[in-house]
């Protein structure tokens, strides 16, 4: 404790060092949550990249149905020939969309 020339009371000096002491207990306190939101933070770092990872798979494997169903289609001996033809339909306008986009 600090004098800086100035006579306390007793009263006064129990005061400052209560003061000092929730002082120094809320800037523990700060560190505490300080270091738990970095914690925090980590974590929330790694969930995004995990979320990344999943969300690609997820569109590869949507990807491989949607060619899976499409090949399927394609292979029916006959039995399903109006909705092979809407597939390979769907699949040729989607096929110049993609040729309109690269023409611009």
């Amino acid at each position: 404790m600090y004098n800086f020339g100035v006579v306390m009371t007793e009263e006064e000096k129990k005061l400052v060092n209560t003061f000092e002491t929730k002082l120094r207990h809320l800037i523990y306190l700060y560190d505490e949550l300080k270091r738990e939101n970095a914690e925090l933070k980590q974590l929330l770092h790694m969930e995004k990249l995990r979320n990344e990872t999943v969300q690609a798979e997820f569109k590869n494997l949507e990807t491989n149905y949607t060619n899976l169903k499409t090949a399927t289609a394609i292979s029916l001996n006959g039995s399903d020939v109006k909705e092979t033809k809407l597939r390979l339909s769907k699949l040729v306008r989607e096929v110049d969309k993609c040729i309109a986009l690269l023409s611009e």
